[in-house]
């Protein structure tokens, strides 16, 4: 097995590492498409980040992608992107109404 690393430095197996996105199929960074150092991603957070489990809106990110100087916490348009991908994602299967009653905000 294959050990990903997460935030706070607490490894875990790969197979365990995340419960199933509705965005990201592959175990990869959804960013730059490595499969070093990867982390879970809640595209909402917050607290929105129960929901984000609850509705599978995550994906993987590397560690540099994810908490790194450029990476999605510190690039607002990387956070903005993601927000947009994410709020398309839960539409597939629920109303515009209900995502803006739940998360609170539009992002499209």
């Amino acid at each position: 097995m294959t050990t990903v690393l997460l935030p706070h430095s607490v490894p875990m197996l790969r197979q365990e590492a995340m419960s199933k996105s509705i965005i990201q199929k592959e175990q990869c960074c959804y960013l730059c498409g490595t499969t070093l150092l990867l982390e879970q991603h809640h595209i909402f957070g917050g607290s929105n980040r129960k929901l984000s489990e609850k509705f599978g809106l995550k994906v993987y990110l590397c560690a540099n992608c994810h908490r790194g100087s450029a990476g999605v916490h510190f690039n607002k348009k990387l956070m903005n992107m993601l927000h947009k991908i994410g709020q398309r994602a839960f539409e597939l299967a629920h109303s515009r109404e209900e995502f803006i009653e739940l998360f609170g905000k539009n992002y499209l």
